[in-house]
């Protein structure tokens, strides 16, 4: 692929965690032509709005970023909005990417597309092999289909038009500009801002949802931008070498993963609560394992850099700021 710096790129999501974050990355590799629309610029939603935006911009490469995300309240909360509105995006920025001659559209997924109790770690094939997680289900159907809409593309379209639509599907991710709301975020920020206010609060006790047994696997956010700005720049034949047509996403891990309790301890001592944690059974769970088998990503040469201690001080420094600045 060529990376002639002057090529003009559309990030959708570019004042999200992860499309900032590959605006960062970007930058740093000297890209210059980068634009983004906020939601009141352009509802990706709407249909004929999304069309003229390609119409009029017409960027070179697309990096969908976009989406309705949230921890598991939010999910079970709004499970309506979660599958409508990210197929409604999707649909309407993959189909007018291919409409107007982008050639290059990397799509980023979730790691929870893949069953509930898939073996561990989990690698590409996994997917559509068993039962989704039902408290996210929505949103993983969502993920599903825009892997599949790439894909379809690409087998209806690649020899004809050239189009070259990439997936990649993140693990858990958190670091600057992530959500800190307190019951529509993940879990990291989620625990970031209750331990702080725990501080503050001289509080005793931290209670956590759950057993604190599930493991899970956390990236730091710029990591997964250069991932994706990584396998964007692959050329065909290489990022062919390890994917297949019907099964072409790739993983985007770290490369281990921590149970919740290990993560609350980690939390803590990031921001600096001295207090005691316990948890409460009676809340749901999740998965009991995600752990992702980024194997593919790692042979083609990339490797997370960031460890969760030095990511959780970083994201803990993002909140303050954010808190001062509000």
């Amino acid at each position: 692929m060529s990376n002639d710096l002057n090529q003009k790129i559309y990030v959708a999501g570019h004042r999200g965690m992860v499309g900032s974050a590959i605006v960062r990355s970007l930058q740093a590799q000297g890209f210059t032509n980068i634009i983004g629309k906020t939601h009141a610029q352009l509802d990706l939603t709407n249909q004929a709005a999304v069309e003229n935006f390609f119409k009029t911009e017409k960027p070179d490469q697309v990096y969908l970023a976009a989406a309705k995300v949230g921890g598991i309240h939010a999910n079970n909360t709004y499970p309506g909005q979660f599958i409508y509105e990210n197929l409604m995006v999707q649909n309407n920025v993959i189909h007018q990417a291919f409409v107007h001659g982008v050639k290059k559209l990397l799509f980023l997924g979730s790691s929870c597309i893949y069953p509930k109790l898939a073996p561990q770690p989990m690698s590409e094939d996994a997917l559509l092999t068993g039962k989704l997680e039902p408290t996210n289900e929505p949103y993983a159907i969502a993920k599903i289909a825009g892997i599949k809409m790439c894909e379809s593309y690409n087998r209806q379209y690649g020899i004809s038009h050239g189009v070259d639509y990439r997936s990649v599907m993140p693990t858990n991710l958190y670091g600057p500009g992530d959500n800190y709301h307190p019951e529509n975020s993940h879990v990291i920020p989620a625990l970031i801002r209750r331990f702080h206010e725990a501080k503050v609060a001289n509080a005793p006790e931290v209670v956590i949802w759950g057993t604190g047994t599930p493991r899970r696997e956390f990236l730091y956010v710029d990591d997964m931008a250069t991932a994706s700005v990584f396998v964007m720049q692959l050329d065909k034949a290489t990022y062919d070498s390890q994917t297949e047509p019907m099964q072409s996403h790739i993983n985007v891990g770290y490369g281990s993963d921590v149970t919740i309790a290990e993560l609350a301890s980690a939390v803590a001592k990031a921001t600096g609560y001295q207090g005691s944690i316990s948890f409460d059974p009676s809340k749901p769970d999740g998965s009991p394992r995600k752990w992702m088998d980024s194997g593919r990503l790692n042979r083609l040469g990339w490797h997370a850099e960031v460890s969760l201690d030095d990511g959780l001080k970083l994201a803990y420094a993002d909140m303050l700021t954010n808190l001062k600045a509000a």
